[in-house]
């Protein structure tokens, strides 16, 4: 008996009872010798903290080789050496970080990502809610004074504030104070700790006040500091619900079943129990579930998820094809070559997640920033508290007050507008030229560059078979009856020939589509056809180089050739980025005669033709050995890997949604000047940052001394702080002067 399965191990509702930490061994899969890996979905992770605790606390045990997370996709990939059933104490041990683990399932994945979108959704919809109606009754006690409205009125203005913000904060704070319990009961820390300490401290303090009717009662500004963190909680969750969806769309495709041939009979089986050696039967219309070798049959296979190539590909006995990709015409049989899970397609998956999780590493200037404000600032607000209390001799009320004035100063709003209010600025500016900047450091990394990768169609070229012009003219009547036979097809050079011939169609008559080699029909009682050289066409005519479409009348024949033409500006975009030292090399799963013809219009001397996806990555892990900081810009489901790993990467509007999802920035036309554009903007926009930061350190080193000093008031703190980012807003304007 084999290991059992994970259906065996689940209770009738398909989840594993994670009060407890066994039964993961089920899941455990073997990859031979004595190695086992183990995938599970990890919980509560916030920060790269999280993922350095996790991994580092499991490369600690001497059986793991690795530990890999994936903060988009919350997917931990454990190898190990020993017995499955250690799988169990790796998850022991997570759980006592205070993380929840659960096994990877895409469904169970699916259901839990639209249950937490609801509850961050309900938790910031209550807080804004409430946090409109206490900023109302905040506007009538700040802008009066206790002798002016009484102090019975401002006390039950103050009770009614409580009476709104106290369950707000129970209920909507519930997202932080969780993951912060949890992170204390395993005598660990993370970032919502603070901010639940802030919150129940704000809380406190203000319900005091409202006892003892003082004036210190900040409901307003703790219900309006959750309302913005949960939003920002929420703006996270989304972009790792993105990432966790290319993924999971992929793997869909892996899910279903097969049709596997034993002797005489046919057998539905579920792809994920298709092995290596079994001969599965694959219709025209089906996509091929596993890796595989053709057996028999003749057919055409759409392989654009593979190679990016729009045109299919003929296949025959002993041809390779690959899971994911569309048998277009005829029936095949094919001996299965690796399992799903080894499959090209599942390799694609597992390379966007390596990329993705070397993503991880970019942290934004902000945020480096504000890793420092917290110990920094608040230990100089509690030494100022202490100084004057303790030594200067101040009351606790007047040192208090120079300790808030040492907060309110040093807050870090022109550190945190540094970043964000040129990025707002750079995004609108690209978009109105038809650039949609989707990732926030997306620039900030595009600025950083010094190689690019580019693929060749729908990239360089425009991905769209056009009939060559460089020809002479065609036969006028030729081109007639050819395009009248292309009508009655839907091959890509069928419709690019049709889509190039303006004129009336001709009737044609016992029209018959011959599977892998063309049309052929009489006209005039005369036999005419309409495909592959070998069949209608000169096969003793000299190759052109180009994708060729071959007609035939009574024995003339005729070649009707195409071409993916390239973009316009492409040669003059790539030279500028020459001449600022940037070096181009162009990747491409096309053909070595067509893909070295595209680099010498376009201007590149490195070139790389016939790549698989998994031959791209290498190179991309190549160049980044050898310190290069990479630029990709692809348009293809086989590019997504290398668009995840690269540094940062760009995609054409009519890329596929894989590819569309993998990359940081999306230009839409037929220009390749935006490429050029996006460059531009981020170098000038990490530029302004980099002022702004000064400006920003500048102000804090001035106005720090005078507050502790105790030489400002709160109300001039607070002034100064806005004035502050005032500056740092007007610097960030410039951009809009950029030409």
């Amino acid at each position: 008996m084999g290991q059992p399965t994970l259906s065996e191990n689940l209770p009738l509702n398909g989840r594993i009872d994670m009060g407890l930490s066994a039964g993961f061994e089920a899941l455990a899969q073997d990859k031979g010798q004595g190695n086992y890996e183990l995938s599970v979905l990890v919980g509560g992770v916030h920060c790269a903290v999280c993922i350095q605790k996790i991994e580092s606390s499991l490369m600690a045990l001497p059986e793991v080789q690795s530990a890999r997370l994936n903060f988009s996709t919350r997917r931990l990939a454990i190898e190990w050496e020993g017995e499955p059933d250690a799988a169990n104490n790796f998850v022991r041990v997570i759980k006592d970080l205070g993380y929840t683990v659960t096994p990877y399932d895409v469904r169970a994945e699916e259901q839990d990502a639209k249950s937490e979108e609801r509850f961050l959704l309900l938790c910031l919809g209550v807080a804004g809610f409430a946090l409109g109606n206490i900023m109302l009754l905040s506007v009538g006690v700040w802008s009066a004074s206790s002798d002016t409205m009484g102090v019975a009125t401002r006390d039950l203005m103050h009770w009614i504030s409580a009476c709104i913000a106290l369950p707000t904060i129970l209920f909507s704070g519930r997202p932080f104070f969780r993951s912060a319990f949890k992170a204390l009961k395993a005598g660990q820390t993370n970032m919502d700790v603070p901010i639940s300490l802030a919150l129940i401290l704000a809380t406190a303090m203000s319900l005091f006040e409202t006892f003892n009717h003082g004036a210190h009662i900040y409901f307003d500004s703790a219900v309006m500091l959750m309302f913005f963190l949960l939003i920002g909680r929420y703006l996270d969750f989304r972009a790792r619900k993105n990432a966790r969806s290319t993924a999971s769309d992929l793997l869909s495709t892996l899910s279903g079943f097969a049709t596997v041939i034993e002797g005489n009979t046919l057998r539905r089986v579920p792809i994920r129990d298709v092995r290596e050696g079994m001969v599965l039967k694959v219709t025209a219309g089906e996509k091929f579930p596993v890796d595989g070798n053709v057996l028999t049959g003749d057919s055409e296979v759409d392989t654009s998820l593979v190679t990016g190539e729009t045109l299919p590909k003929q296949v025959t006995a002993d041809t390779k094809v690959y899971a994911g990709t569309l048998n277009l015409n005829a029936p095949l049989t094919v001996r299965v070559t690796k399992a799903a899970e080894d499959s090209l397609l599942a390799d694609i998956v597992r390379l966007m997640e390596k990329a993705a999780q070397g993503q991880a590493k970019y942290v934004r200037l902000a945020d480096r920033a504000a890793r420092l404000y917290t110990p920094v600032i608040h230990s100089l607000a509690a030494l100022a508290f202490l100084g004057w209390w303790g030594l200067g001799g101040a009351s606790w009320q007047e040192a208090l007050i120079i300790s808030i004035t040492v907060l309110i100063i040093t807050c870090p709003c022109a550190l945190g507008l540094a970043v964000p209010v040129v990025q707002v600025l750079a995004s609108g500016r690209l978009m109105k030229k038809n650039i949609l900047v989707k990732s926030g450091d997306a620039l900030e990394r595009l600025a950083g560059i010094d190689a690019l990768m580019l693929d060749k169609t729908g990239t360089l070229t425009l991905g769209q078979l056009d009939l060559d012009g460089a020809q002479k003219e065609y036969d006028r009547s030729m081109l007639q009856l050819a395009a009248s036979l292309a009508v009655h097809s839907a091959h890509p050079l069928s419709r690019a020939l049709l889509k190039a011939y303006k004129g009336k169609v001709l009737d044609i008559e016992n029209i018959v589509e011959h599977l892998g080699l063309g049309l052929e029909g009489m006209y005039n009682g005369q036999k005419i056809r309409l495909g592959r050289r070998s069949w209608c066409g000169n096969e003793n005519a000299p190759l052109s180089g180009k994708t060729e479409l071959w007609f035939e009348r009574g024995g003339e024949r005729i070649a009707f050739y195409f071409k993916d033409p390239l973009r316009e500006d492409a040669p003059a975009i790539i030279e500028k980025f020459k001449s600022l030292g940037l070096k181009p090399y162009l990747v491409s799963g096309d053909r070595e005669d067509v893909t070295r013809q595209i680099g010498q219009q376009a201007g590149i001397g490195d070139i790389y033709a016939e790549q698989t996806p998994p031959q791209k990555y290498e190179i991309l892990e190549r160049l980044k050995q050898e310190g290069h900081t990479v630029l990709m810009v692809g348009d293809g489901l086989n590019d997504a890997p290398v668009l995840s790993g690269a540094n940062v990467s760009l995609a054409p509007g009519t890329a596929v949604d894989m590819a569309q999802n993998a990359a940081d920035i999306v230009f839409m036309g037929d220009s390749f000047a935006p490429v050029y554009e996006a460059y531009q903007t981020a170098s000038f926009t990490q530029k302004l940052v980099r002022q702004n930061f000064m400006l920003a350190i500048a102000y804090n080193l001035l106005a720090v001394p005078l507050a502790l000093a105790g030489q400002v008031t709160p109300l001039i703190a607070a002034l100064a702080m806005s004035g502050s980012s005032l500056v740092v807003i007007a610097n960030s304007f410039r951009l809009k002067l950029l030409s």
